[in-house]
Protein backbone atom coordinates (compact mmCIF):
# COMPACT_ATOMS: atom_id res chain seq x y z
CA UNK A 1 0.00 0.00 0.00
CA UNK A 2 2.57 2.43 0.84
CA UNK A 3 4.52 1.68 -2.64
CA UNK A 4 1.13 2.63 -4.35
CA UNK A 5 1.03 5.89 -2.29
CA UNK A 6 4.43 6.63 -3.25
CA UNK A 7 4.00 6.33 -7.30
CA UNK A 8 0.84 7.88 -6.78
CA UNK A 9 2.37 11.12 -5.85
CA UNK A 10 5.41 11.15 -8.17
CA UNK A 11 2.71 9.99 -10.74
CA UNK A 12 0.98 13.65 -9.80
CA UNK A 13 4.13 15.54 -9.59
CA UNK A 14 5.54 14.30 -13.27
CA UNK A 15 1.79 14.91 -14.53
CA UNK A 16 0.21 17.98 -13.04
CA UNK A 17 1.34 21.25 -14.02
CA UNK A 18 2.48 23.24 -10.87
CA UNK A 19 1.86 20.30 -8.65
CA UNK A 20 2.02 22.17 -4.97
CA UNK A 21 1.83 25.46 -5.79
CA UNK A 22 -0.10 28.12 -4.72
CA UNK A 23 -2.94 29.20 -6.63
CA UNK A 24 -1.46 32.59 -7.11
CA UNK A 25 1.59 31.16 -9.13
CA UNK A 26 -0.78 28.74 -11.28
CA UNK A 27 -2.81 31.91 -11.94
CA UNK A 28 0.36 34.27 -12.89
CA UNK A 29 1.69 31.27 -14.96
CA UNK A 30 -1.45 31.07 -16.88
CA UNK A 31 -1.73 34.96 -17.44
CA UNK A 32 1.92 34.71 -19.00
CA UNK A 33 1.04 31.94 -21.37
CA UNK A 34 -2.25 34.37 -22.25
CA UNK A 35 0.23 37.02 -22.75
CA UNK A 36 1.97 34.94 -25.42
CA UNK A 37 -1.19 35.43 -27.79
CA UNK A 38 -0.53 39.10 -27.77
CA UNK A 39 1.40 40.39 -30.97
CA UNK A 40 4.21 43.09 -29.29
CA UNK A 41 7.42 44.40 -30.83
CA UNK A 42 10.32 44.70 -28.52
CA UNK A 43 10.55 48.41 -27.80
CA UNK A 44 12.62 49.54 -25.25
CA UNK A 45 12.12 53.32 -25.96
CA UNK A 46 11.38 55.61 -22.60
CA UNK A 47 7.76 55.85 -22.69
CA UNK A 48 5.71 58.70 -20.36
CA UNK A 49 3.12 56.24 -18.47
CA UNK A 50 0.33 57.11 -16.54
CA UNK A 51 0.49 56.73 -12.77
CA UNK A 52 -0.51 54.03 -11.36
CA UNK A 53 -1.51 51.09 -13.47
CA UNK A 54 0.17 52.54 -16.17
CA UNK A 55 1.58 50.47 -19.14
CA UNK A 56 3.46 51.16 -21.83
CA UNK A 57 1.59 51.48 -25.62
CA UNK A 58 -0.49 48.37 -26.33
CA UNK A 59 1.77 46.38 -28.86
CA UNK A 60 5.08 47.65 -27.54
CA UNK A 61 7.14 46.14 -24.76
CA UNK A 62 10.37 44.61 -23.38
CA UNK A 63 10.81 41.91 -20.68
CA UNK A 64 9.76 43.37 -17.92
CA UNK A 65 6.96 43.94 -19.43
CA UNK A 66 5.81 40.66 -19.04
CA UNK A 67 6.32 40.36 -15.47
CA UNK A 68 4.43 43.53 -14.96
CA UNK A 69 1.51 42.66 -17.31
CA UNK A 70 1.25 39.09 -16.20
CA UNK A 71 1.08 40.38 -12.39
CA UNK A 72 -1.92 42.47 -13.62
CA UNK A 73 -3.70 40.11 -15.26
CA UNK A 74 -3.68 37.69 -13.00
CA UNK A 75 -3.56 39.04 -9.30
CA UNK A 76 -4.20 42.88 -9.97
CA UNK A 77 -1.27 43.59 -8.57
CA UNK A 78 0.26 47.09 -9.99
CA UNK A 79 4.26 46.76 -10.13
CA UNK A 80 4.58 49.93 -11.12
CA UNK A 81 3.06 51.26 -7.73
CA UNK A 82 4.63 48.83 -5.96
CA UNK A 83 8.52 49.59 -6.83
CA UNK A 84 7.99 53.38 -6.86
CA UNK A 85 6.32 53.18 -3.22
CA UNK A 86 9.12 51.12 -1.91
CA UNK A 87 12.09 52.24 -4.35
CA UNK A 88 11.16 56.14 -2.98
CA UNK A 89 12.17 55.76 0.44
CA UNK A 90 14.70 53.11 -0.04
CA UNK A 91 16.30 54.54 -3.24
CA UNK A 92 20.26 54.19 -1.79
CA UNK A 93 19.04 49.87 -2.26
CA UNK A 94 17.97 50.30 -5.84
CA UNK A 95 21.36 50.00 -8.61
CA UNK A 96 22.46 53.22 -9.49
CA UNK A 97 23.41 52.44 -13.26
CA UNK A 98 21.20 54.34 -14.90
CA UNK A 99 22.75 57.76 -12.97
CA UNK A 100 19.31 59.13 -11.48
CA UNK A 101 19.40 60.89 -8.58
CA UNK A 102 15.64 60.07 -7.86
CA UNK A 103 13.19 57.86 -8.62
CA UNK A 104 10.91 57.86 -12.19
CA UNK A 105 7.57 55.93 -11.82
CA UNK A 106 7.93 55.95 -15.96
CA UNK A 107 10.68 53.80 -15.78
CA UNK A 108 12.37 52.22 -12.89
CA UNK A 109 9.54 49.39 -12.66
CA UNK A 110 10.78 48.19 -16.18
CA UNK A 111 14.55 47.98 -15.05
CA UNK A 112 15.62 44.19 -14.45
CA UNK A 113 18.16 45.17 -11.36
CA UNK A 114 15.26 46.96 -10.05
CA UNK A 115 12.98 44.49 -10.12
CA UNK A 116 15.02 41.90 -8.55
CA UNK A 117 15.98 44.76 -5.48
CA UNK A 118 12.20 44.69 -5.10
CA UNK A 119 11.68 40.63 -5.03
CA UNK A 120 14.34 40.39 -2.90
CA UNK A 121 12.83 42.82 -0.32
CA UNK A 122 9.39 42.20 -0.98
CA UNK A 123 9.25 38.13 -2.24
CA UNK A 124 10.79 35.07 -1.86
CA UNK A 125 14.35 34.47 -2.74
CA UNK A 126 14.75 31.03 -4.16
CA UNK A 127 17.65 29.14 -4.93
CA UNK A 128 20.06 29.17 -8.20
CA UNK A 129 20.34 25.59 -9.34
CA UNK A 130 21.47 23.14 -12.29
CA UNK A 131 18.13 21.09 -11.19
CA UNK A 132 14.95 22.31 -13.38
CA UNK A 133 12.42 20.57 -10.71
CA UNK A 134 14.01 23.92 -8.53
CA UNK A 135 11.89 26.37 -10.79
CA UNK A 136 8.35 26.05 -10.65
CA UNK A 137 5.21 27.90 -11.86
CA UNK A 138 4.98 31.37 -11.54
CA UNK A 139 8.95 31.84 -10.55
CA UNK A 140 10.41 34.88 -11.52
CA UNK A 141 14.05 33.92 -13.16
CA UNK A 142 16.69 36.51 -14.11
CA UNK A 143 19.74 36.08 -16.44
CA UNK A 144 23.08 37.68 -17.10
CA UNK A 145 23.44 37.68 -21.18
CA UNK A 146 26.78 39.32 -21.41
CA UNK A 147 28.41 41.89 -19.73
CA UNK A 148 25.72 44.02 -17.82
CA UNK A 149 22.98 42.77 -20.08
CA UNK A 150 20.21 41.66 -17.75
CA UNK A 151 17.22 39.70 -18.89
CA UNK A 152 13.77 38.30 -17.10
CA UNK A 153 10.90 35.85 -17.47
CA UNK A 154 8.58 33.61 -15.92
CA UNK A 155 8.09 30.24 -15.38
CA UNK A 156 5.09 28.89 -17.07
CA UNK A 157 2.96 25.77 -16.83
CA UNK A 158 3.70 24.17 -19.62
CA UNK A 159 6.64 21.59 -19.75
CA UNK A 160 9.33 20.83 -22.57
CA UNK A 161 8.38 18.38 -25.15
CA UNK A 162 10.94 15.92 -22.58
CA UNK A 163 8.74 16.91 -20.15
CA UNK A 164 11.73 17.65 -18.06
CA UNK A 165 11.31 21.48 -17.21
CA UNK A 166 8.78 23.89 -17.37
CA UNK A 167 8.95 26.43 -20.33
CA UNK A 168 9.47 29.93 -19.86
CA UNK A 169 7.64 33.35 -21.10
CA UNK A 170 9.82 36.04 -21.74
CA UNK A 171 10.62 38.67 -24.54
CA UNK A 172 14.18 39.10 -25.60
CA UNK A 173 13.01 40.33 -29.20
CA UNK A 174 10.86 38.54 -30.39
CA UNK A 175 7.95 39.50 -28.34
CA UNK A 176 6.25 37.67 -25.47
CA UNK A 177 7.19 34.31 -26.71
CA UNK A 178 6.98 30.46 -24.86
CA UNK A 179 10.51 28.72 -25.04
CA UNK A 180 12.52 26.01 -23.85
CA UNK A 181 15.28 28.94 -22.27
CA UNK A 182 15.52 28.05 -18.43
CA UNK A 183 19.62 27.61 -19.06
CA UNK A 184 20.10 28.96 -21.89
CA UNK A 185 21.75 32.23 -19.99
CA UNK A 186 23.70 32.16 -16.51
CA UNK A 187 20.80 32.56 -13.59
CA UNK A 188 21.29 35.47 -11.48
CA UNK A 189 18.36 35.57 -9.51
CA UNK A 190 14.69 33.57 -8.81
CA UNK A 191 12.35 34.79 -6.89
CA UNK A 192 8.92 33.94 -6.33
CA UNK A 193 6.52 37.07 -5.34
CA UNK A 194 3.06 36.00 -3.41
CA UNK A 195 0.81 38.71 -2.53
Amino acid sequence: MHKRYCIFIILLILVLPGFGQSAAALKLAAAAIELTKQEVKYDPAYFSIPYPNGDVPFGKGVCTDVIIRAYRMALKVDLQKEVHVDMKPNFSLYPKNWGRKTTDRNIDHRRVYNLMVFFKRKGEVKPITKNPADYLPGDIVCWNLSGNISHIGLVSNKRTTDGKRYLIVHNIGAGQVLEDCLFSWKIIGHYQYKV
